[in-house]
Parts: C-alpha cells; sequence; structure tokens
C-alpha cells in the first residue's frame, strides 16, 4: 500500500498538517460539523484530530486504493481471509439474526450459530429457575468462569459494564460471576474465595481443551470440588466450552453439557460465542445477553452497509492509520468516562495488539512502514489523576474519549452545584478542549504567573483526541462499543494489508516455557541441575 500515489499523497500532506494547531482548526466551524457522524444516538466527534477534511478525502482514497469494501464484503461473506491458518472470520455470524445467511465453505453457519444459541438460553433458564442442582440438591448461584485471553478479557469487560446497569443488576440478584484466568495459584485463590463448592458451577472455556494454563486451572478447580464433593459431583458442577467433546469427556463433564464454537471464531473476537454468552446468560439471564448481541449486530450491518463518510468503523480506523503511519504516534488511550466500562481498555488492549501487532504483510513480505498501535487506558477522571500529565506535555497520545449522557446510577446530592455525573461528564467535556487549545505563555502572563514558572505550566495543544457520547449504557450499546472497536480494528489490518486474524508471536514464548518445564521437573524431582540454557537463563534457574 506504501507503493501507492493514494499513500505518498497523504505522506506530502503531513507537511501542511503540521503547519496547523488545533486552536485554528477548531475555530472553523463548518469543518467541526463536517467532521461528525452519528448512528443510532452514538455521535462521533472527530474535530480534534489532526486533520482536515482534504485528510479525510485523501484518507478515503486510501482506502479505496487498498480495496477496503471488498475485503470488508470478503469477511462478511466468509472468504478465508486469515490466510495463514486457512479460515474464514466470521464474529459477525455470531450475532447475525436466525434469518441471514453467511455461508463458510459453501455452508450456512448461521443455523449452527442459532442451535448454539438455543442450547444456552435452554441451559440458562434450566440453571436460573433452580432446577439444576449440585451434587448435595442445592440449586447453583455462582458461577466461576475459567479461560484466558478472548476467552477471559471480552467477557469480564461485558460483565462488569452490566453489572451497574439497572436492568442487568436486577436479573443477577444473588448470584456471582467470577473469572479465572492466570495460571498464578494466587488467581485460583481468589476466584474460589468465600465460595461454597455446594453452591457453585465452573465453566471451561477452552476450544481444543489443551490450553496449558487453563487445564491446569480446570484441574485444580476439579480438585477443590472432588475433594468436598466427591468425584461424581463433577458432572453436577462442572460445564465446558470446547469443540473437543472426546477431552471434555475423559475430564469428568457430560458432552451435553459442552457448548461448541467454531474455527472462524477467533480468541478474541469471541465473546458473542458461547465464550461470553454462556456464562453472561448464567448471570444476567438470556434476554439481557440476547439485547447485547442484536447491538453488536446493528454495527455490523451499519459497518457492511454505510457509506464510509458515515461509518463509524471505517472513519475511526483510518484516523487511527493516519495518526500511528502518517503522523508518527505509535500509540492510543482509551478513556471511558464510565467506571461500568473500566474492562474496556484492557479488552482493545488485547484485541488490537494481538490483531495488529504485525511486523510482515499478509503476503509475509517485511512492512516499510509502522503498523500496530500501543493501546492503554484507565476510566475518567481516575486516569487525568494518573497519566495525563504525560499526555499533556509529554508525549503526544491520540485518546479516545467515550462519554454516556445518562448515567447507569445517577446520583443528585442536594445543595450540590451539578450531579455526580454531571462531575464526571465536566471532565470529558473539558480535557479535550485541554489537548487540543493548550495554554500559551502569553495567557500565562496576562494571570500575573511569575516568569520562571512560564514553562512548566504552557501547555503546547494540538494534541489529538475523538469523541464517543453515547445515550445511555445497556447491554445494547454494550454490544454496538465492542462491534466498533472490532471492525476499526479489521480496518486498519486492511489498509496496513496485514493478517488481523493470526497470533504467531504467542507462540515462541509458550514453546520455550515447555523446556523450562522439563528441567524444573528433572531439577526438582530427580535434583538435576541446570542445563541447556544460556548463562543468564541459568542463573536464574538456579537461583529459583
Amino acid at each position: 500500500i506504501s507503493d501507492t500515489d493514494q499513500w505518498k499523497a497523504l505522506q506530502a500532506h503531513v507537511g501542511a498538517i503540521h503547519k496547523t494547531h488545533l486552536r485554528d482548526l477548531m475555530a472553523d466551524a463548518d469543518r467541526c460539523k463536517a467532521m461528525t457522524a452519528e448512528f443510532e444516538g452514538i455521535y462521533l466527534d472527530y474535530a480534534r484530530q489532526q486533520a482536515t477534511t482534504e485528510t479525510i478525502d485523501k484518507l478515503f482514497k486510501l482506502a479505496e486504493a487498498a480495496k477496503l469494501k471488498e475485503k470488508i464484503e470478503k469477511m462478511f461473506n466468509g472468504d478465508k481471509i486469515n490466510s495463514t491458518e486457512n479460515r474464514s472470520v466470521l464474529h459477525v455470524a455470531l450475532r447475525a439474526p436466525r434469518d441471514a445467511v453467511i455461508n463458510s465453505d459453501g455452508v450456512n453457519v448461521v443455523p449452527e450459530v442459532w442451535a448454539v444459541i438455543d442450547k444456552i438460553k435452554q441451559f440458562s433458564e434450566t440453571f436460573r429457575s433452580g432446577s439444576w442442582v449440585g451434587a448435595t440438591g442445592k440449586p447453583l448461584t455462582n458461577v466461576v468462569s475459567v479461560g484466558i485471553g478472548g476467552s477471559f478479557l471480552g467477557p469480564l469487560f461485558v460483565h462488569t459494564a452490566l453489572q451497574t446497569d439497572p436492568e442487568a443488576a436486577e436479573s443477577a440478584k444473588g448470584r456471582q460471576l467470577r473469572f479465572l484466568a492466570n495460571v498464578d495459584p494466587v488467581d485460583v485463590a481468589r476466584s474460589i474465595k468465600d465460595l461454597d463448592p455446594e453452591t457453585t458451577l465452573v465453566v471451561i472455556v477452552s476450544k481444543t481443551f489443551t490450553t496449558a494454563e487453563t487445564m491446569l486451572n480446570a484441574r485444580t478447580i476439579k480438585e477443590w470440588i472432588v475433594s468436598s464433593l466427591g468425584p461424581q459431583a463433577v458432572s453436577k458442577h462442572m460445564i465446558a466450552v470446547s469443540t473437543n467433546l472426546k477431552l471434555v469427556k475423559e475430564f469428568g463433564i457430560d458432552p451435553n453439557n459442552a457448548f461448541g464454537f467454531w474455527d472462524w471464531v477467533g480468541g478474541r473476537y469471541s465473546v458473542c460465542s458461547a465464550v461470553g454468552v454462556l456464562p453472561l446468560s448464567l448471570q444476567y439471564g438470556f434476554p439481557i445477553v440476547q439485547k447485547f448481541l442484536e447491538g453488536a449486530s446493528s454495527i455490523d450491518n451499519h459497518f457492511r452497509t454505510s457509506s464510509f463518510e458515515k461509518n463509524l468503523p471505517v472513519l475511526l480506523g483510518l484516523l487511527s492509520v493516519w495518526n500511528v503511519s502518517f503522523l508518527g504516534y505509535p500509540a492510543r488511550a482509551i478513556l471511558p468516562y464510565s467506571q461500568a466500562l473500566e474492562k474496556l481498555a484492557p479488552h482493545i488492549q488485547q484485541l488490537s495488539m494481538e490483531s495488529n501487532g504485525k511486523g510482515v504483510s499478509i503476503d509475509g513480505v517485511r512492512l516499510p512502514y509502522e503498523a500496530g498501535e500501543i493501546d492503554f487506558g484507565e476510566p475518567g477522571t481516575n486516569g487525568q489523576h494518573s497519566f495525563y500529565q504525560l499526555i499533556h506535555q509529554g508525549r503526544v497520545i491520540p485518546c479516545d474519549f467515550i462519554g454516556v449522557i445518562k448515567s447507569q446510577q445517577p446520583v443528585y446530592l442536594k445543595g450540590e452545584t451539578v450531579s455526580n455525573h454531571d462531575e464526571l461528564m465536566s471532565n470529558f467535556f473539558a480535557q479535550p478542549d485541554a489537548l487540543a487549545y493548550g495554554k500559551t505563555p502569553e495567557q500565562l502572563r496576562s494571570e500575573n504567573v511569575s516568569e520562571n514558572l512560564i514553562p512548566h505550566k504552557t501547555f503546547q495543544g494540538n494534541r489529538p483526541s475523538l469523541s464517543f457520547l453515547l445515550s445511555s449504557l445497556s447491554a445494547y450499546e454494550i454490544g454496538q462499543l465492542l462491534a466498533i472497536y472490532e471492525h476499526r480494528i479489521a480496518v486498519q489490518g486492511f489498509i496496513w494489508g496485514i493478517n488481523s486474524f493470526d497470533q504467531w508471536g504467542v507462540e515462541l514464548g509458550k514453546s520455550l516455557a515447555s523446556q523450562v518445564r522439563k528441567q524444573l521437573h528433572a531439577s526438582r524431582m530427580e535434583g538435576k541441575p541446570v542445563e541447556g540454557f544460556n548463562p543468564s537463563s541459568a542463573s536464574l534457574l538456579a537461583r529459583y
């Protein structure tokens, strides 16, 4: 893509942008109005990007050169766009309407998806009604979901966002959902603290039922159940999300209580499969989760059918490419002004960095430009008291500000100037302007700031951000937000010409860990010395 005229036109355009300042760009009312988009009550304002309407036009031309429309269609049509693993990429099928047709290998996968959804719906109703009982005859009210990476971060984000939604909270009364991911035994201890095995159901989430960390945790939790309730309790207290029914059965779980998903679902894109839908339905009931799926589906449709000028994921993806590959900003801060979205940044971190953290093109050629973003974030206003100092006066980091009009838990205190939510949102509106405009030495002098402090109190400004404003934060909007980020990341990968759907970078460390595991076993069980490692690793291992 960097050999095209459209890419070179954007490179040539960077000089013109460097001559502008957001203070001046923001004074242009027509530009500000043009740099907005809206879909179903989600409002995007990207006027605070270091860009003009000309920049946006050039980015649309780049999208054409990269065949973006064609690549989006290929994804929805089930073409094997994950070429290194020879797989379709069909997380959109997980939330498609029942009558949709989405093919992979010439077979419509939507009926298979709905067969699993119907099974989850039925199981969760049986479970929540108290008809499903444990080994001692008690109904189960606690769920521990055991899985790592995509089997954990996505479902945790949705669970955390739903916890304080009034409708979801009402449905979850008297229930607990916890997640166990890390193989660190401390995480096991925390996830089962104060839980009674008698009233606990464990969901093991592993497609192959071979993921090292997940299966060791599964065996550890199984031991916790068996030591308290006996071996016959396993089938009453453990279920699985897996496609390996043979290993599920050998583990002691009834294969009828295994919920499948497919090779065309990548782990980090799997929250809308049984991976997320099962534990979330057990906690909140399927009707709430169905709204979440419908929200995601609404964005899928918007992404596929809207013109690029109005297409939220396309606009966001193109702006990210502009910031990373042309303006040279390697990071992005995700700043939701909503405590309910506190687990959004960790999920997007995986979604983005595992998808687009690639150094070669889809054809295996070393990239001559930077791709991928370093993602991090915290809810506002917590982040303001943490890392905003660097964003205001240190490095330039483009920011995503996410605000919600209607709080999940409104509080109005008598005698206060504004409600608690308005206090929060005052910061949501102020921070992007502080970043864009900054504060000049002249302004400081007019405020009689002493001369020696002026360099320290000067803000350069001209720091890009964009703002999302959501009408509210129910299950539907949470689904929409998830899908916006999923598709934005795909757009970036499609433009960069990389495979956003494989993750070979996670393999090497795993294979080296198996050598270490063998050494630890040999040293601990047979007293063998540390051998076959470099001097640094050998001395660290000996010390351990």
